[in-house]
């Protein structure tokens, strides 16, 4: 239960990290592979994997 709560921060957190970059980003091929990242994490948040 410990770990799966610790789990779920720690990747919320890259997520949290991950979408700051893309935000900062300038360059659009930046922001395709910030997004490409970004979706194994959400999908790993909303418990869809």
């Amino acid at each position: 239960m410990i770990m799966t709560i610790l789990y779920y921060i720690l990747t919320g957190f890259i997520a949290f990290l991950i979408i700051w970059n893309l935000l900062k980003s300038k360059k659009w091929q930046e922001e395709i592979l910030y997004i490409i990242i970004l979706m194994p994490f959400l999908l790993r948040l909303f418990r869809l994997k």
